[in-house]
């Protein structure tokens, strides 16, 4: 049950990243990727309103914070999990692997993507 939730909240948050690419282009133009950058910080946002508001009040039951943070927000943007994942290693003082983790998911997720790259060009080439 839990992966059908997770599923279906995806399919809602990257439905509102589909939307919010649209709108936020149409007002900002594509010349830089403010669609991405809104995105992330909003995503971000709400996933620190919804894991403060269940730490809070003591958790949820059921599966509507797995379909919130990880079906609606983990489609909407995966950056809102990294910035919970960072924060949370902050808040247990745990300042140095919150650095490293910052730092290395940056640094790793680009240089994933331009190897990524790389291999297809020469693959293809």
């Amino acid at each position: 049950m839990a992966y059908l939730v997770v599923f279906v909240g995806a399919g809602i948050g990257g439905s509102i990243r589909h939307g919010m690419n649209v709108w936020v282009a149409h007002f900002l133009g594509t010349h830089f990727p403010w669609h991405t950058f809104v995105i992330n910080i909003l995503g971000s946002l709400v996933m620190g309103l919804v894991a403060g508001w269940f730490a809070e009040r003591g958790g949820q039951p059921g599966h509507i914070p797995l379909f919130l943070t990880t079906g609606i927000l983990g489609g909407f943007t995966t950056f809102s999990a990294f910035s919970l994942d960072a924060v949370l290693l902050w808040e247990r003082h745990e300042h140095l692997l919150a650095a490293l983790y910052v730092g290395g998911s940056v640094v790793g997720a680009i240089a994933g993507l331009v190897l990524g790259l790389w291999i297809v060009r020469t693959a293809l080439a």
